[in-house]
């Protein structure tokens, strides 16, 4: 795979207006939350993937924003919503352009963390601020534990894989930035349905199985739209996604917090 050179922002304002489009989309409700998962949010992820985190999280959420005002049926945040398409854009980025390993010391003495490992943190200590939160460990120590192994497993595993001419190895390198993003997204989703539906303990339960299954499904449908994107941007000379693994200054740049 060649070198990735910056992306015009008219293409990431383009890909923003898909996202918002999707919102007219057809939407599948989220059990317990009294949320809709709407086919943007499938979107999202790649805005990550395709541009970097920041960039990605800034298309993500002015997709979100604009599909807000247009979408039938309104999400559950309203106009704040975004913020949850942000977070996963961001922590897709993260992954995909994020290299091993997610801790690092820099030069003049401080710690450097991959952006999704910061993500998935603050998750996790929001869940924990909420009374029924504290109730059910088990919830976020199967879900974000499992979104944690995989987003691990992608910033160790997908920067390969995208460089491979190997095109079947796009696939899973989608799939597990995609689904790293999506967990490290409902995080901040799920501390909002604690706060402002007071989804209860018993919902959260049965979420523990059901969570897992629908972000996998979630991510490989974004696989399924992604990893023929890439190629086919790639052949009109539209090179989108990380940059090769020897780019360090560009990944660092993109994907690290300075502590």
């Amino acid at each position: 795979m060649s070198k990735k050179r910056p992306v015009h922002p008219a293409i990431i304002a383009v890909w923003a207006a898909v996202i918002a489009a999707g919102y007219l989309l057809p939407v599948f409700p989220i059990l317990g939350t009294g949320a809709n998962f709407t086919l943007a949010n499938v979107l999202n992820p790649l805005a990550g993937i395709f541009f970097g985190p920041l960039s990605g999280a800034l298309c993500s959420a002015a997709g979100g924003f604009i599909g807000f005002f247009i979408a039938p049926v309104k999400p559950m945040m309203g106009p704040f919503s975004f913020i949850i398409g942000m977070t996963t854009a961001f922590t897709s980025g993260c992954i995909a352009w994020g290299r091993w390993p997610v801790v690092t010391v820099s030069g003049k003495g401080n710690f450097i963390f991959n952006g999704g490992l910061i993500v998935y943190i603050i998750g996790t200590i929001l869940w924990f601020t909420q009374e029924t939160g504290r109730s059910i460990i088990r919830f976020p120590l199967v879900f974000y534990g499992l979104g944690f192994i995989i987003m691990i497993a992608g910033i160790v595993f997908a920067g390969r894989m995208f460089a491979s001419k190997k095109r079947i190895l796009a696939f899973p390198a989608v799939f597990l930035c995609s689904f790293g993003g999506l967990v490290g997204g409902a995080a901040v989703g799920n501390f909002f349905s604690l706060v402002l539906f007071k989804v209860p303990k018993d919902i959260w339960v049965l979420l523990t199985i059901t969570a897992p299954i629908e972000r996998a499904v979630f991510a490989f449908s974004t696989a399924l739209v992604g990893v023929p994107l890439l190629k086919g941007l790639e052949k009109t000379g539209i090179l989108v996604g990380p940059p090769e693994e020897d780019d360090t200054s560009e990944v660092n740049m993109n994907t690290d917090v300075k502590i």
